[in-house]
């Protein structure tokens, strides 16, 4: 996987993420479209939140920050999640 563009500008405590996710997606790529909404593709299969936990160290690899201080608050079995950053 190449390095997911820099989203460090959004690693604001309290701030919320919205993210479409594709699980099974071939590969593992996060994208931004021309309106800024982010897009994340993980190869893990969405079962036992393996997928979720996937897109959340993918995130936070994007946000350079700790997968620790992210929170799933929505989506959990859904394809669009959001996120927030923890202090």
């Amino acid at each position: 996987m190449s390095k997911p563009p820099d989203l460090s500008e959004l690693a604001v405590p309290g701030a919320r993420i919205a993210v479409r996710v594709t699980p099974r997606g071939g590969r593992e790529a996060l994208t931004r479209d021309e309106a800024g909404a982010i897009h994340i593709r993980v190869t893990a299969p969405p079962e036992d939140g393996k997928a979720n936990a996937a897109v959340r160290k993918l995130l936070a690899r994007a946000l350079r920050i700790a997968p620790s201080r992210l929170t799933l608050v929505g989506g959990a079995t859904a394809r669009d999640k959001l996120f927030r950053v923890d202090p």
